[in-house]
């Protein structure tokens, strides 16, 4: 008999249906790919903070080749992940989940992670195989979406749905938790930091479809029923409401930066917890003094 403690618990997000979406994006995806457009170039800004070779780099979340061919252009040998099939066949890479990652441990120097991790059923589980499959003084980059996304989306859709709203949207992690998550999961000098990136629409449904396009659709395993016409109408209404003089509604998405390097005894010993005062630039720049 299995005791209760070992049962496997239930996945938060369907593993097939986020595959699904991830691959429906694909033939679409350049015409909705701002934000992860804007995720990669800072993680690669970052990176370029970091006067280290790094030769070895694991790209996961890959909807086009650009991940990879910024970082060969840096002199990386590049592989690449995917929780979709076709995302990932056609960024030359394979298909796999953040929490079932399918590499041997000490694989690579550098990990990044652009745009997946908000929707993973383990991400403690996913940032221990991160760390294990890092070399010892290895980095690992991440950005996703977290908490304070879309707030005007989730109004509109509570408005609509008056008493028994549906979660339309999925749990997000904020960065004071997603910085607590490097450290419980062993990451060296973990920094977490944010932005919020504030995109004015017309109306909810192009929101809604870029949404779609950018493969952010909702993936929970206990989603709701599809929105009726009438309740999608009334949505239309609640959002339209919030609209500035010009008749654009600004919707926010809230970005998470994390940092965090496998430990190593060449490493400064880190300071007590709670205690950073630096920023993320400083802590990569006060990293490569170390490593001199």
């Amino acid at each position: 008999m299995t005791a209760a403690n070992d049962t496997p618990r239930p996945d938060i997000f369907d593993r097939r249906l986020r595959a699904r979406q991830r691959d429906r994006m694909v033939p679409r995806f350049a015409d909705h790919d701002f934000l992860y457009r804007m995720m990669l170039d800072e993680l690669i800004d970052r990176l370029g903070d970091v006067q280290r070779d790094l030769p070895e780099a694991l790209v996961i979340g890959c909807p086009d080749g650009s991940a990879r061919t910024s970082l060969r252009a840096m002199g990386k040998r590049v592989a690449c992940i995917d929780p979709g099939f076709l995302t990932a066949k056609g960024a030359g890479g394979v298909q796999a989940d953040e929490d079932a990652l399918p590499f041997a441990d000490n694989s690579f120097d550098l990990i990044l992670a652009c745009g997946t991790l908000d929707s993973v059923n383990d991400l403690p589980g996913a940032l221990i195989l991160m760390r294990r499959i890092l070399r010892p003084d290895g980095l690992m980059l991440a950005a996703f979406s977290g908490a304070g996304s879309l707030p005007r989306l989730k109004s509109a859709l509570l408005g609509a749905e008056g008493d028994r709203p549906g979660q339309h949207v999925h749990p997000q992690i904020d960065v004071r938790a997603a910085g607590d998550l490097l450290s419980r999961t062993g990451f060296a000098m973990p920094v977490a930091d944010g932005e919020t990136l504030s995109i004015r629409y017309g109306d909810i449904a192009r929101l809604m479809h870029d949404l779609r396009f950018m493969g952010a659709g909702n993936a929970l395993a206990n989603r709701p029923p599809p929105l009726t016409r009438a309740v999608l109408a009334d949505a239309a209404e609640h959002f339209a409401k919030a609209a500035d003089p010009d008749g654009r509604t600004a919707e926010q998405m809230a970005i998470v930066y994390l940092s965090g390097w496998k430990p190593d005894p060449s490493q400064t010993a880190p300071a007590r917890r709670g205690s950073a005062t630096v920023s993320l630039a400083e802590a990569l720049k006060g990293k490569d003094q170390a490593g001199q």
